[in-house]
C-alpha cells in the first residue's frame, strides 16, 4: 500500500502508527473486518478515537452530510478547534481522491487517501483548508498474517496563504505552524489507536 502515500516533496510530513497483535491469522482477519469498518465509516471517527479534539462530518460530492461508508468523490467536513475559514464556512474540507484495497492470502489492506478541497457549497474556488492543496493524508488498515495496522500518513504539507482573505491566511499560518510543531498528533495517534482497539486492549 505504499503506492498510495504519494511522495514527500516539500513542507513537513507526519506518520502514525498502531497495531494490533493476534494469536494466528484466522483471528487477525476476523478482527481485519472491523478495523477496516471503522476506517470506512468516517463520520464515527471521534467516537473511535474518543479524543475531544477534530470532528468529521462525512458529506456527498454537493456537501450534504451522510452516514454510510465512505466514497471517491465525498467530502471530509472538518470542525478543528478555534475559528474556521470563512471560505469554509468555518469548517476544513478535504476530499476523497482514492479508496483503494487489496488482499491475498497472507495480507489485506484498505486505504483512503484525500487532498485539501474547496467548499463545495460555496461557488468560491479558493481551498478550504489549513494546508495547500498539494497536502495528502493517507488514511490505511492493513492486516500482514497476524498483525493489525492502522496508519495515518501527511505528505507535502505546507500552510494555505494563497486564499483571497487576510483573516483566512493569518488562520491558516497558524494552525499549520501547530500542525508541523506536531499539535495534530494526538488527534491522529488516538485515530489509529482507536481503529485497532480490540477488548483486551
Amino acid at each position: 500500500m505504499e503506492t498510495n502515500v504519494p511522495k514527500q516533496e516539500e513542507g513537513s510530513q507526519m506518520d502514525t502508527f498502531a497495531k494490533a497483535v493476534f494469536d494466528n491469522d484466522e483471528a487477525a482477519k476476523s478482527f481485519y473486518n472491523v478495523a477496516r469498518r471503522r476506517l470506512l465509516e468516517v463520520y464515527n471517527w471521534a467516537e473511535v478515537s474518543q479524543l475531544p479534539s477534530s470532528t468529521f462530518i462525512l458529506t456527498d460530492r454537493s456537501g450534504t452530510a451522510v452516514q454510510r461508508t465512505v466514497e471517491e468523490g465525498d467530502y471530509f467536513k472538518i470542525d478543528i478547534p478555534g475559528p474556521g475559514p470563512s471560505t469554509g464556512d468555518s469548517y476544513d474540507w478535504v476530499q476523497v481522491e482514492k479508496i483503494d484495497e487489496e488482499s491475498d492470502l497472507a495480507n489485506q489492506a484498505v486505504s483512503i487517501r484525500v487532498r485539501p478541497a474547496a467548499n463545495p457549497l460555496k461557488p468560491d474556488t479558493d481551498t478550504a483548508h489549513f494546508f495547500e492543496d498539494t497536502a495528502t493524508s493517507t488514511f490505511q488498515v492493513i492486516r500482514i498474517r497476524n498483525e493489525v495496522y492502522a496508519e495515518v500518513h501527511g505528505r507535502n504539507e505546507q500552510p494555505n496563504t494563497s486564499t483571497g482573505k487576510i483573516s483566512d491566511n493569518i488562520r491558516n499560518t497558524l494552525v499549520g505552524l501547530g500542525a508541523k510543531l506536531g499539535m495534530a498528533y494526538p488527534q491522529w495517534k488516538g485515530l489509529v489507536e482507536g481503529l485497532v482497539k480490540t477488548e483486551k486492549s
